[in-house]
């Protein structure tokens, strides 16, 4: 069953006191530095955290710091936090909704609601007399519970298969240096996720990967996994060079921008449920962000996913088949961040009728009021 992400409504999350938005295959974020993208990718990040292996509400709740932290600093009268996610399935609608906060006198966090329907089916309405009768069973959400999620597991694997990707390039490089987490979307077990991949799954990748990284690293000619004498992984490269073989050099000697791409062109072979991308322009020439956006399509069509993009940069967005149906407008005040498709935003849509592009408008209305301050720092 694929399950497709077509509406968000949020109510204090984080920067976010109220937002309702359709959602698209792919998605743009964009907006000024701390108006909410990673907050927004989060939410999705979360609803992960309810089903994972050692995960579940509280450890979710408890790896962001807790309710106090979770909930909007705008957010007044109501206490809870609030997500509402619809989706559909094959001609399936679903809903999943869940709210929560502290008990009082306590930090520890309890769920005020959850709710799961199926067309007009109603699979779960919680608190029911069951969590009435032992109210401790509100501080465990029902989609965690096996014994129970079992009419809506379906949704439950399908949140567990939502995957946040925002290599680090030295954690790869010097990953003793670092504490080695598993499934880590930082990279510090990138290497070994390659390593686990099936050796014929593992050369296909490295031979399509190859095949677009000539276009952009004509020196480069063979990738390979090697591990050393202590069974460490290492990504080689070979390299064209005046030596008749080539030279080979390791993790440690590519760049930023190398490592950052080969892991973009691995994910995105993956299968899976959504793919969260922070700032995948980071350390990669202009020329290269600028077909990203293509590369993002191919993976809907290769693999079904949904993705959804953080982006400060305007090469990202030059592309025409970009829709703005598909760009979320970020923009921060006092009450919260309101969250726009640009496609609503008449001043917008007036603009691109004039004929600017959509990166243009959309990284103007997104800046800063005045950068130009900034040069005014002065070490004391």
């Amino acid at each position: 069953m694929k399950f497709r992400i077509r509406r968000l409504r949020l109510k204090n999350w984080k920067n976010f006191t109220e937002v309702d938005i359709p959602i698209e295959d792919r998605v743009f974020l964009v907006g000024p530095n701390a108006s909410g993208k990673s907050n927004f990718l989060d939410v999705l990040r979360f609803l992960r955290d309810l089903v994972s292996p050692g995960g579940g509400f509280e450890h979710a709740v408890n790896l962001r710091g807790g309710i106090s932290v979770i909930r909007s600093l705008a957010a007044r009268r109501d206490p809870a936090v609030e997500i509402d996610i619809s989706l559909a399935a094959d001609r399936d609608e679903w809903q999943y909704l869940i709210a929560f906060s502290s008990e009082k006198n306590r930090k520890a966090p309890v769920i005020e609601k959850e709710y799961v329907r199926r067309n007009q089916e109603i699979l779960l309405d919680r608190p029911d007399e069951h969590d009435k009768n032992d109210p401790l069973r509100l501080t465990q959400t029902a989609l965690e519970q096996i014994n129970v999620n079992r009419p809506f597991r379906e949704l439950a694997d399908f949140f567990g298969s939502i995957r946040y990707l925002h290599l680090v390039p030295q954690l790869i490089r010097e990953p003793n240096r670092f504490a080695l987490a598993y499934d880590d979307p930082y990279g510090s077990d990138f290497l070994y996720q390659i390593a686990k991949t099936p050796e014929r799954t593992r050369a296909r990748r490295f031979a399509l990967i190859l095949s677009a990284l000539r276009a952009v690293i004509p020196q480069l000619k063979e990738i390979e996994l090697r591990r050393d004498e202590r069974g460490n992984p290492h990504l080689d490269g070979k390299f064209e060079h005046w030596r008749p073989n080539g030279a080979w050099q390791n993790e440690t000697c590519l760049s930023d921008g190398t490592i950052r791409l080969i892991g973009l062109l691995w994910i995105a072979m993956e299968k899976g449920g959504p793919l969260l991308l922070e700032e995948p322009e980071a350390s990669l020439h202009p020329a290269i962000v600028r077909v990203l956006p293509q590369t993002f399509a191919r993976i809907l069509r290769q693999s079904g996913r949904q993705v959804f993009v953080s982006t400060h940069s305007p090469d990202l967005l030059q592309d025409e088949g970009i829709s703005p149906r598909e760009v979320l407008l970020l923009n921060p005040s006092k009450e919260g961040t309101r969250v726009t498709p640009t496609n609503q935003d008449n001043l917008i849509r007036a603009v691109l009728e004039g004929g600017l592009s959509l990166a243009d408008i959309v990284i103007s209305a997104s800046g800063p009021d005045h950068p130009e301050q900034l040069h005014l720092f002065q070490s004391s």
